[in-house]
């Protein structure tokens, strides 16, 4: 990615604006946040001024800004002429004022604005309407623009992921990043949708192409920065993050995502001195799966290596909060399973674990609580996508839906691959389960 400079032409002060004014002026001051507050003061002071003022222009910039119905207000004072309809056209369908949108877009092509364009956004207005039917119709006008023109096939990508053809739209995207290998928004869309599919490594790779030098491309950076958090790859993950936050110091995602980073990589847990702990005793070696907790706290503690109300009394609450998705809620219900028994965190630890305790009702109902667990919808289990839509076919709601089938069942499904196999056993353990076996 270029560096973004400052544009040549200073838009508040033009008088004959060109779309690639409006662009680069949009690059630039969306690439910081110091730009951006630059040129609020600057339109600021343009609007400040008495006298006749520039419409289109200061449309333009409240555009840029974000203040659509401002922008409109602006430009539909403006001089008619083709940047002046394409602007207002992109404000209407921002404000879903999108039957606006298409008539400007008329109005722009009457004035001289290229065709092809003016159908993309048309195509884009009904998308966002959700009208598959005429954004298909305008681009299948257009067809002949296929593979020939980088925009035609980001447009038809973006249109194929709504409908939720993405594979056809991973396909349009990189036919438009082969014809224009610059283009940012093909670039991030595919990285997002081979992201989702769980192609990590390839989405990486995208996502790379989008930051490699110049000023960062946020959004794909800290989609970069999750990506490396789940690989456990914590330094890339804060690099991704710190980048951001140069030149976009209070961007709130990654203000948070930095605090999740620094809790993960300074965790308090030391295997080594669990290991070097004495030998407990039976009741301290009762497993942790004999107790009714949630879902959610059985996979924080099984992910800590805590598997035993032993390993669990050497642990302050203060560890298990500093652990990475462990909340409060988790923590209660913890403290009120151990108190019933006359237990609490950290006993061990101190010294003042008492030997003639006696856990009472161990026995409780298996049968009761694996039902519970077998009627939850696998919705519920952050599998990925592309492992959801494979489930469906074979009409898999729910974790005892899952576990009557086999891995040759789950194999057989189009699209099924061992990745998506492989997310569904780690799922399946963390819940004490498995697939069915055939004997």
């Amino acid at each position: 990615m270029a560096v973004v400079t400052q544009p040549a032409n200073d838009l508040l002060n033009l008088e004959n604006i060109t779309m690639e004014d409006i662009l680069s002026t949009n690059d630039y001051v969306n690439s910081s946040e110091k730009n951006k507050i630059a040129f609020v003061s600057k339109l600021e002071q343009e609007l400040a001024k008495s006298g006749r003022k520039n419409h289109l222009a200061i449309g333009a910039a409240l555009a840029i800004l974000g203040k659509y119905q401002q922008a409109i207000d602006h430009l539909e004072k403006a001089e008619d002429n083709k940047v002046k309809f394409c602007q207002l056209a992109f404000c209407c369908r921002k404000t879903a004022n999108f039957d606006k949108a298409i008539e400007t877009l008329d109005k722009a092509a009457k004035a001289g604005a290229d065709a092809l364009t003016v159908n993309c956004a048309k195509a884009a207005v009904y998308r966002v309407k959700g009208d598959s039917e005429n954004a298909a119709k305008i681009l299948k006008s257009c067809e002949n623009y296929n593979k020939a023109s980088a925009l035609y096939n980001y447009t038809l990508g973006r249109q194929m992921q709504a409908i939720g053809d993405y594979e056809a739209a991973i396909e349009n995207y990189k036919f438009a990043i082969e014809i224009d290998p610059n283009f940012s928004r093909a670039l991030f869309h595919l990285a997002f949708l081979l992201d989702l599919r769980g192609d990590d490594e390839a989405a990486l790779d995208y996502y790379k192409q989008l930051t490699s030098g110049g000023t960062p491309y946020v959004s794909a950076l800290l989609n970069m920065a999750v990506l490396y958090e789940d690989l456990n790859q914590f330094d890339k993950a804060l690099h991704c993050v710190t980048q951001v936050l140069k030149y976009h110091p209070n961007n709130l995602r990654a203000i948070l995502f930095k605090k999740d980073i620094d809790s993960s990589r300074t965790m308090l847990y030391d295997e080594e001195v669990e290991k070097s702990k004495d030998q407990q005793t039976k009741i301290l070696e009762t497993p942790i799966s004999d107790f009714e907790l949630s879902v959610r706290s059985r996979n924080c503690l099984k992910k800590m290596n805590i598997n035993t109300i032993g390993d669990l009394l050497k642990i302050t609450e203060t560890e298990l909060l500093a652990y990475k998705n462990f909340g409060e809620t988790s923590l209660t219900e913890i403290k009120q399973m151990l108190e019933s028994r006359g237990l609490r965190l950290g006993m061990a630890v101190e010294g003042k674990f008492p030997s003639d305790i006696q856990l009472t009702d161990l026995d409780t109902d298996d049968e009761d609580l694996d039902d519970e667990i077998l009627s939850k919808s696998v919705e519920d289990f952050g599998l990925s996508v592309r492992a959801k839509n494979c489930l469906a076919q074979l009409n898999i709601r729910t974790i005892g839906d899952l576990v009557s089938k086999t891995e040759a069942e789950l194999m057989g499904v189009k699209n099924f691959g061992s990745t998506s196999l492989l997310g569904i056993h780690q799922m399946l353990d963390n819940l004490g389960l498995e697939l069915r076996k055939i004997d």
